[in-house]
Order: C-alpha cells, then sequence, then structure tokens
C-alpha cells in the first residue's frame, strides 16, 4: 500500500468522534508515547480536560473510585481511566454526542436506585442521562437540592442576569500586560505609532482608533511588533497570530484553543476552517481560516459583529438559520440600536461564550469564554451559565429537552416536559407529611 505525503490518515484504526477529529492527524496529541499504554493515554485526556472538569465540580471524581472504600465499585466499573467510558475510534458505540459510551455504565453502580427512590422505579438505565436528569461529570444544575431550591419558578425573570464584562479592570493587574509601555488613556487616531515605512492607509487609522484597543491605549506596535530581549531590537509583523492577543488577552485565547474553532492551532496544524467541519457551514465561508481576527476582524474588533454576524457568516444549520426570527434576536436588537439596556440582548455569543468569573490578585473580574464547546454538549451544562440568567429552571430544562424548539431556536414554548423538579416536589411533601404524621 502506497502511503501519500504525510497524510497519515491510513493509520487510523476508525473514525474520530466529533470532539477529536480535527486534530486526529496529530497523533501524538494523545499517543504521546507510541509504547505507553491506559495511563499515557489517562495523562492526554487530563491535560486537555482536566481543568475543566475541576470547574464542573465533577460528581464522578477518580478520587471516588480510588478511595479504598469503594474497591467494590472499581471491580464494577473501572472509571479511574476515561478510556473505560471514552474509547476512540470506536464508531459503533459512538453516542450522538460525540463521545464513545457504553449503554450500561450507570447500571454497574446505580441497579438499586429504585430502593431509595420509588419515583425511579421502572425506569430504563439508558434514561439516565436524559436532558433534565443526570450528567456523570456535570450535575451542578440538576442535583436534588439545587432543583429543590428552584421549585416554582416563573418562566421568565422580571430581570435579566448577564454579567458586566470587566476587561479594563483585568488589564490594570494582569502581569502580562504592559502597562508602562502602554498606559490605560485613549488615543486619537494621530497617535498611531506604525513605522512610516509599513504600508497603512487612513480607513485602519479610523478603524483602530473607534476601537475599545485605542480608547484602553493600546497602539499599532502592542500587536504588531515583536520585540527580541537578547538583541534589544523589534520587528514588525504584518499578520499577527492568536499568541499575540495571548500577551493581553490570555484566558480568552486558552479558552479558544481548547475549543473547536482553535483546537488545531493548540496542535501546531493549520487553522480550522468551515470546510473541514462536520456540522452545516455555508459554502461561501469553506476556506475561511479560523483564528482570533476570523471574528474580531483586524482592526475594528467590533465585538457586536463577533456576536452575531460572525457566527451566522460560517454556521447554516437550522438553529442559526432560524436565530433572526426568533424572540432572542429581537431582544438583541432592541439592545444594539439603543432601545433597552445594555446585557439585555440575547445574541449568539450571549449562550455559547458566556461569561464567566476569574480571580486575579484576590479581585472578581468577568471575561466571555471562548471555548463555544464548553457547555455545548450535553447541552444541559448550559442551565446555570445561560438559561437562568434569564428563565426559571424548570423552563430551561424542558427547552433544552425539546429537540424541535432548539431547531426553532426558541420560538415558542417547549413542548417536552422533564419530570425532574416533580419528582423532587412530591418527594419533598411526602417528607413534609411524615415529619408531620
Amino acid at each position: 500500500m502506497q502511503i501519500m505525503g504525510d497524510d497519515k490518515r491510513v493509520f487510523l484504526p476508525g473514525k474520530t468522534s466529533h470532539g477529536h477529529y480535527q486534530i486526529e492527524m496529530a497523533c501524538v496529541a494523545c499517543h504521546s508515547d507510541p509504547l505507553g499504554g491506559g495511563e499515557v493515554l489517562q495523562d492526554a485526556c487530563m491535560s486537555c480536560h482536566g481543568e475543566e472538569l475541576k470547574i464542573a465540580d465533577d460528581s464522578h471524581p477518580i478520587t471516588k473510585f480510588t478511595n479504598p472504600r469503594n474497591a467494590d465499585r472499581v471491580e464494577q466499573l473501572d472509571a479511574r481511566k476515561c478510556i473505560t467510558c471514552h474509547t476512540e475510534h470506536k464508531e459503533e458505540i459512538t453516542m450522538e454526542m460525540g463521545v464513545t459510551l457504553p449503554n450500561d455504565f450507570c447500571f454497574k453502580c446505580h441497579q438499586d436506585v429504585a430502593e431509595n427512590r420509588p419515583s425511579h422505579t421502572g425506569m430504563e438505565f439508558l434514561s439516565c442521562g436524559t436532558a433534565g436528569c443526570h450528567n456523570f461529570h456535570d450535575n451542578r444544575a440538576l442535583y436534588e437540592d439545587f432543583l429543590a431550591k428552584h421549585l416554582d419558578e416563573a418562566d421568565h425573570h422580571e430581570k435579566v442576569e448577564v454579567k458586566e464584562l470587566s476587561l479594563v479592570d483585568a488589564y490594570r493587574i494582569l502581569e502580562t500586560y504592559p502597562l508602562e509601555e502602554y498606559p490605560i488613556q485613549p488615543l486619537k487616531s494621530v497617535d498611531a505609532d506604525h513605522p512610516i515605512s509599513v504600508r497603512h492607509d487612513s480607513m485602519i487609522n479610523h478603524d483602530w482608533a473607534e476601537t475599545s484597543h485605542s480608547k484602553s491605549g493600546v497602539n499599532c506596535s502592542a500587536c504588531h511588533e515583536t520585540k527580541s530581549s537578547e538583541q534589544n531590537s523589534s520587528a514588525w509583523v504584518d499578520k499577527p497570530k492568536h499568541d499575540i492577543c495571548m500577551n493581553c488577552h490570555t484566558d480568552q485565547t486558552n479558552d479558544f484553543l481548547m475549543g473547536k474553532h482553535g483546537m488545531r492551532l493548540a496542535q501546531n496544524l493549520d487553522p480550522m476552517t468551515p470546510a473541514l467541519a462536520r456540522s452545516v457551514m455555508k459554502d461561501t465561508a469553506h476556506d475561511k481560516e479560523l483564528t482570533c481576527i476570523s471574528c474580531h476582524s483586524s482592526h475594528r474588533f467590533d465585538t457586536r459583529h463577533a456576536a452575531v454576524e460572525a457566527c451566522l457568516d460560517c454556521h447554516d444549520d437550522q438553529h442559526s438559520n432560524a436565530y433572526k426570527q426568533s424572540p432572542h434576536f429581537k431582544l438583541w436588537h432592541k439592545e444594539i440600536t439603543g432601545k433597552s439596556e445594555i446585557n439585555t440582548g440575547v445574541s449568539c455569543a450571549t449562550c455559547h461564550l458566556p461569561r464567566k468569573d476569574i480571580k486575579r490578585d484576590g479581585k472578581r473580574l468577568v471575561i466571555s469564554q471562548h471555548n463555544q464547546n464548553d457547555n455545548l454538549r450535553p447541552n444541559e451544562k448550559m442551565l446555570r451559565s445561560v438559561c437562568m440568567q434569564c428563565h426559571g429552571l424548570g423552563f430551561s430544562i424542558d427547552a433544552l429537552a425539546d429537540r424541535k424548539l432548539i431547531e426553532k431556536n426558541f420560538s415558542g414554548k417547549p413542548d417536552v416536559h422533564i419530570e425532574s423538579l416533580d419528582m423532587v416536589k412530591k418527594r419533598l411533601d411526602l417528607k413534609k407529611d411524615v415529619e408531620g404524621m
């Protein structure tokens, strides 16, 4: 068999899942040691997903299975290793979420669940992961105490609770931000410090002068100049890459490299293009390379464009195409036209790049999560970080379980009802009756 060029796909033992197919040519991303076994693969899994599991407050951490008191559980399901459940290149057991998963893994430990939860009598174990029920790793919005806390909530909150970004505050305390060289103060078009020898035009200067970069003191050289400490010199870079953005936007860039937009760059592969995607994309965008400036543009850095139009320029699925006919878009249009307050609109980014808290030097800051896949699968991960900013928990659970409603971009009310809150309410009422006897 003849192997053409550097194409290693001939060595793949099977189709790669949705989560990893982009980097299937970077074999060493997972197989860092060709002679290594499960331990090597486990290290590879945790190097990419370990931090995410910590943030998710993993409900089945490895420590649960390494505890000697739980030795019997390990005999039934060795969940100390990711590959026990998530075996790559096994298309026949790859589920809809894009990960491989055995059907019976819940049964291994919870076969007697009906004894403690009579409400679960007769339920199939294949239904444990139904939207609104249980997630193996991230159960933050579905555990009983949380459900009980949010019983009988209205479908819509009176006040939207989208967090305000605090980027400028972040720059003031970031150790990596060159505050002495670029003090946070407004700059004008005439202040642009590009060399005279560099090609430029008035439109570029004008675009830059209108951005938050110029208003915060970020000059041309901050992005276009690389400095050499050894030679005490600098070189002009016409087209800066994502590593330049990382100098100031460290958290955002790291998130971007973890998601499907940037994961190829993280493995030193060519940038992702819509032509490589398994999702439906517009033909006109097939050759577009995905980097930071794909959404934020080179000099305008228009966050409103990045929040909606940048997404719709590429994505061509039913959910995306239905957005501009949705109630969410109406709210977004009111915000950008000044008819409603800031952070009351719902853009693509509101849901798929939600705000998150970080801590720097003891201060709480709010930035956008740039790993657009962080809360997408399973979609119940969106409940606390996204849906509940505007909606009650019960409404949110039902909406995320309604596939047709999702395709319509949530135009209308859910036709699906998940009984999680009903069961909690019934259990609490029964407890009150018993205590009152």
